[in-house]
């Protein structure tokens, strides 16, 4: 899979702050493309209550403040990966330690589990469909538009 080189999201605003919060380091994918995607592994970049509130299916929590990256010692270094936080930041810092680790199909979800959200993708508590998401904080959550926002 190539870099792709121009990223789709819902909101032209929240494409701009996206242009300018990304550094754009690592490889990225869109929703659309993530979604389609059958032999991949999502792994979640937030802290720990994030995650709980809802994640994408059967996705590795690896945290991000105390990250445990050893979680994905056992999974093939070539093994395509999609990395994603709230908006990419978070994903994007983790994705450029990966690839020092020497993980090369690991792709950063452009907009992160918000974008996913907006795009009607289908997000998980305790294996079962849920319709919130941790919004982060009021600024960031700005950026969530379906859904049920969470802040705690």
């Amino acid at each position: 899979m190539a870099k792709l080189k121009s990223q789709t999201v819902t909101s032209k605003a929240y494409s701009l702050t996206l242009k300018t919060l990304l550094s754009h380091s690592v490889q990225e994918i869109d929703v659309q493309e993530a979604a389609k995607l059958k032999d991949v592994i999502f792994i979640d970049a937030r802290e720990e209550q994030e995650y709980k509130v809802s994640h994408l299916k059967d996705a590795i929590w690896v945290g991000f403040d105390n990250q445990d990256l050893s979680k994905l010692n056992k999974i093939d270094k070539n093994q395509t990966l999609v990395v994603y936080c709230s908006v990419g930041f978070r994903s994007e810092k983790t994705i450029e330690k990966l690839n020092k680790m020497g993980y090369s199909a690991v792709y950063n979800l452009y907009g992160g589990i918000f974008e996913w959200k907006n795009q009607n993708q289908a997000v998980y508590r305790n294996h079962k469909e849920t319709e919130e998401v941790h919004a982060y904080n009021k600024m960031w959550g700005f950026w969530l538009d379906k859904g049920i926002k969470v802040y705690d």
